[in-house]
């Protein structure tokens, strides 16, 4: 009997080990800002506080407290990704900007976050810098739900 791999949290339909394990691991750098934002929102999923704050730019790193990550992670549950536009971040780039939406269940409540993410090439590596919070976004009825049901979006949280 064959196992299969579990898919990466950040929505990539690879293989976690494929996708996001190398970087949370410290195997690899992420090569891109939306591999490093990918990165971090399955760091999120999986409660990775160390490597959320590995991933924040220096600067700003020194203004976050493991303890205040460990707070923001009670009662919240990641459920999916959706990246919606990215520019530059690439090989090459000094800078980039990942825009995504982010859903997810707090206390029973669902929820989204939609932010316009900028990160900084520093010392061969992508760094998150910060966010501009955006007004949610708008599904599509017949879309995949959010909350990860496998229903449509009209059959399940609409309803």
């Amino acid at each position: 009997m064959s196992s299969v791999a579990p898919t990466c949290h950040c929505g990539s339909e690879n293989a976690f080990i494929d996708c996001c394990d190398r970087y949370l691991s410290g195997a690899e750098s992420a090569p891109t800002a939306e591999a490093l934002m990918r990165s971090r929102y399955s760091a999120f999923c999986l409660r990775n506080p160390d490597y959320l704050l590995a991933t924040l730019q220096k600067d700003i790193r020194a203004k976050e407290t493991r303890k205040a990550l460990l707070k923001s992670f009670a009662g919240t549950q990641w459920r999916q990704l959706k990246v919606i536009r990215c520019q530059r971040g690439l090989l090459g780039d000094k800078a980039g900007e990942v825009e995504f939406a982010a859903f997810f269940t707090q206390d029973d409540e669902g929820g989204q976050l939609h932010e316009r993410s900028r990160f900084v090439f520093e010392d061969e590596r992508w760094f998150y810098v910060d966010g501009d919070i955006l007004p949610p976004i708008s599904l599509s009825r017949n879309e995949p739900c959010w909350c990860g049901s496998g229903r449509k979006l009209k059959k399940c949280h609409l309803a």
